[in-house]
Protein backbone atom coordinates (compact mmCIF):
# COMPACT_ATOMS: atom_id res chain seq x y z
CA UNK A 1 0.00 0.00 0.00
CA UNK A 2 1.41 3.57 -0.80
CA UNK A 3 1.49 6.68 1.46
CA UNK A 4 -0.63 8.08 0.23
CA UNK A 5 -3.57 5.36 0.13
CA UNK A 6 -2.95 4.62 3.86
CA UNK A 7 -6.15 4.90 6.00
CA UNK A 8 -6.10 7.04 9.38
CA UNK A 9 -5.66 3.50 11.19
CA UNK A 10 -2.60 2.68 10.11
CA UNK A 11 -0.76 6.43 11.03
CA UNK A 12 1.05 6.26 14.44
CA UNK A 13 -1.53 7.37 17.46
CA UNK A 14 0.63 9.77 18.98
CA UNK A 15 1.48 11.60 15.60
CA UNK A 16 -0.36 15.00 15.32
CA UNK A 17 0.25 17.94 13.06
CA UNK A 18 1.67 19.82 15.39
CA UNK A 19 4.00 17.27 16.98
CA UNK A 20 5.21 16.97 13.02
CA UNK A 21 5.80 20.71 12.62
CA UNK A 22 7.35 21.10 16.32
CA UNK A 23 9.67 18.08 14.98
CA UNK A 24 10.66 19.51 11.73
CA UNK A 25 11.34 23.01 12.91
CA UNK A 26 13.51 20.94 15.54
CA UNK A 27 15.43 19.57 13.40
CA UNK A 28 15.64 22.74 10.62
CA UNK A 29 16.84 24.76 13.37
CA UNK A 30 19.39 21.60 14.90
CA UNK A 31 18.37 22.18 18.53
CA UNK A 32 19.89 19.94 20.91
CA UNK A 33 17.26 18.46 23.62
CA UNK A 34 19.90 18.40 26.23
CA UNK A 35 21.24 22.22 25.48
CA UNK A 36 17.34 22.58 26.55
CA UNK A 37 16.86 20.81 29.25
CA UNK A 38 19.83 22.38 30.80
CA UNK A 39 18.54 25.80 29.63
CA UNK A 40 15.50 25.57 31.20
CA UNK A 41 17.19 23.47 34.58
CA UNK A 42 19.04 26.70 34.79
CA UNK A 43 16.08 28.97 34.09
CA UNK A 44 14.67 27.03 37.25
CA UNK A 45 17.56 27.61 39.29
CA UNK A 46 17.76 31.12 39.09
CA UNK A 47 14.38 31.72 39.85
CA UNK A 48 14.45 29.13 43.07
CA UNK A 49 17.59 31.10 44.52
CA UNK A 50 15.72 34.62 43.50
CA UNK A 51 12.72 33.24 45.64
CA UNK A 52 14.85 32.30 48.43
CA UNK A 53 16.99 35.13 48.78
CA UNK A 54 13.41 37.37 48.86
CA UNK A 55 12.12 34.68 51.52
CA UNK A 56 15.23 35.61 53.90
CA UNK A 57 15.15 39.54 53.15
CA UNK A 58 11.56 39.50 54.28
CA UNK A 59 12.33 36.74 57.30
CA UNK A 60 15.11 39.72 58.42
CA UNK A 61 12.58 42.61 57.78
CA UNK A 62 10.03 40.95 59.62
CA UNK A 63 12.83 40.00 62.83
CA UNK A 64 13.71 43.91 62.84
CA UNK A 65 9.75 45.07 62.66
CA UNK A 66 9.29 42.63 65.81
CA UNK A 67 12.59 43.53 67.70
CA UNK A 68 11.56 47.31 66.57
CA UNK A 69 7.84 46.63 68.42
CA UNK A 70 8.99 45.53 70.99
CA UNK A 71 11.48 47.63 72.09
CA UNK A 72 10.04 50.83 70.98
CA UNK A 73 6.48 50.09 72.47
CA UNK A 74 7.43 51.84 75.52
CA UNK A 75 8.75 54.92 74.21
CA UNK A 76 5.20 57.07 75.12
CA UNK A 77 5.38 55.57 78.32
CA UNK A 78 8.90 55.95 79.16
CA UNK A 79 8.51 59.42 78.20
CA UNK A 80 5.95 60.47 80.66
CA UNK A 81 7.82 58.82 83.12
CA UNK A 82 10.59 60.88 82.35
CA UNK A 83 9.21 63.48 84.94
CA UNK A 84 9.53 61.09 88.21
CA UNK A 85 12.95 60.97 87.30
CA UNK A 86 13.31 64.94 86.85
CA UNK A 87 11.16 65.29 90.31
CA UNK A 88 13.24 63.03 92.54
CA UNK A 89 16.36 64.81 90.98
CA UNK A 90 15.20 68.33 91.83
CA UNK A 91 13.80 67.10 95.33
CA UNK A 92 17.54 66.28 96.13
CA UNK A 93 19.01 69.00 94.70
CA UNK A 94 16.57 71.85 96.36
CA UNK A 95 18.52 70.78 99.75
CA UNK A 96 21.76 73.00 99.83
CA UNK A 97 24.55 70.82 100.30
CA UNK A 98 25.85 72.36 104.23
CA UNK A 99 22.37 71.36 105.05
CA UNK A 100 22.65 67.76 103.80
CA UNK A 101 25.92 67.65 106.13
CA UNK A 102 24.89 68.85 108.84
CA UNK A 103 21.33 67.16 108.58
CA UNK A 104 19.70 65.23 111.89
CA UNK A 105 19.22 61.37 111.89
CA UNK A 106 15.79 61.25 110.22
CA UNK A 107 16.89 64.22 107.38
CA UNK A 108 19.39 61.99 106.14
CA UNK A 109 17.86 58.90 106.32
CA UNK A 110 15.30 61.18 104.11
CA UNK A 111 17.73 62.04 101.43
CA UNK A 112 19.35 58.62 101.38
CA UNK A 113 16.04 56.83 100.51
CA UNK A 114 14.89 59.66 97.76
CA UNK A 115 18.59 58.91 95.87
CA UNK A 116 17.93 55.41 96.25
CA UNK A 117 14.83 55.45 94.94
CA UNK A 118 16.08 57.29 91.72
CA UNK A 119 18.91 54.85 91.16
CA UNK A 120 16.42 52.15 91.50
CA UNK A 121 14.41 54.43 88.90
CA UNK A 122 17.25 54.45 86.69
CA UNK A 123 18.10 51.13 87.09
CA UNK A 124 14.58 49.58 86.36
CA UNK A 125 14.83 52.30 82.94
CA UNK A 126 17.65 50.53 81.71
CA UNK A 127 16.04 47.42 82.16
CA UNK A 128 13.63 48.76 79.75
CA UNK A 129 16.36 50.17 76.94
CA UNK A 130 16.03 53.25 78.54
CA UNK A 131 19.31 55.51 79.22
CA UNK A 132 20.40 58.57 80.68
CA UNK A 133 22.45 60.83 79.04
CA UNK A 134 25.38 62.85 80.97
CA UNK A 135 27.02 64.59 78.13
CA UNK A 136 29.48 67.01 80.40
CA UNK A 137 32.47 67.53 79.37
CA UNK A 138 31.67 65.81 75.84
CA UNK A 139 31.69 67.58 72.42
CA UNK A 140 28.36 69.05 71.87
CA UNK A 141 26.16 66.69 69.38
CA UNK A 142 22.94 68.36 68.11
CA UNK A 143 21.67 64.41 67.92
CA UNK A 144 21.37 64.12 71.26
CA UNK A 145 21.61 67.61 73.23
CA UNK A 146 19.93 71.22 73.07
CA UNK A 147 22.05 74.27 73.35
CA UNK A 148 20.38 76.40 75.93
CA UNK A 149 22.94 79.02 76.24
CA UNK A 150 26.74 79.52 75.35
CA UNK A 151 29.03 80.26 78.76
CA UNK A 152 32.62 81.95 77.89
CA UNK A 153 35.42 79.77 78.54
CA UNK A 154 38.49 79.64 77.48
CA UNK A 155 39.95 76.66 79.27
CA UNK A 156 38.20 73.64 77.51
CA UNK A 157 37.18 73.19 73.35
CA UNK A 158 34.49 75.01 71.70
CA UNK A 159 30.80 73.41 71.82
CA UNK A 160 31.97 71.35 75.17
CA UNK A 161 29.19 70.55 77.43
CA UNK A 162 29.91 72.31 80.26
CA UNK A 163 26.48 72.22 81.76
CA UNK A 164 23.79 69.89 82.15
CA UNK A 165 20.26 72.01 82.49
CA UNK A 166 17.79 69.03 82.19
CA UNK A 167 19.11 65.49 81.55
CA UNK A 168 18.77 63.82 78.46
CA UNK A 169 17.90 59.53 77.37
CA UNK A 170 17.97 57.43 74.79
CA UNK A 171 15.86 54.62 74.07
CA UNK A 172 17.54 51.85 71.77
CA UNK A 173 19.77 53.88 69.50
CA UNK A 174 16.60 56.62 69.08
CA UNK A 175 16.70 60.16 71.49
CA UNK A 176 13.66 60.15 74.00
CA UNK A 177 14.45 63.36 75.10
CA UNK A 178 17.85 65.80 73.94
CA UNK A 179 19.63 66.77 77.11
CA UNK A 180 19.12 70.38 77.66
CA UNK A 181 22.42 72.04 77.93
CA UNK A 182 25.23 75.12 78.30
CA UNK A 183 28.04 74.78 75.80
CA UNK A 184 31.07 76.77 75.92
CA UNK A 185 32.22 79.22 73.97
CA UNK A 186 35.54 81.13 73.35
CA UNK A 187 38.01 78.29 73.98
CA UNK A 188 40.68 77.24 71.65
CA UNK A 189 39.14 75.16 68.24
CA UNK A 190 39.51 71.08 68.62
CA UNK A 191 41.47 68.69 66.52
CA UNK A 192 39.16 68.52 63.98
CA UNK A 193 37.83 72.32 63.87
CA UNK A 194 41.62 73.29 63.55
CA UNK A 195 42.54 70.64 60.93
CA UNK A 196 38.98 72.04 58.74
CA UNK A 197 40.07 75.78 59.52
CA UNK A 198 43.88 74.83 57.69
CA UNK A 199 42.72 73.06 54.82
CA UNK A 200 43.97 70.08 56.21
CA UNK A 201 41.91 66.70 56.56
CA UNK A 202 41.33 64.33 59.20
CA UNK A 203 41.62 60.36 58.70
CA UNK A 204 38.85 59.14 60.32
CA UNK A 205 39.52 55.39 59.29
CA UNK A 206 41.74 54.45 62.27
Amino acid sequence: MSEDNKTPEDQPADVTPETEAAADTAGEAGADPVEALQAENAELKDRSLRAIAEMENLRRRTEKEIKDARQYAVSSFARDMLTVSDNLRRALEALPEDDRKNADAGIASLIEGVEMIERDFLNQMEKNGVRKLDPEGQKFDPNFHQAMFEVPNTEVPNNTVVQVVQAGYVIGDRVLRPAMVGVSKGGPKDGAQAASASGQTVDKSA
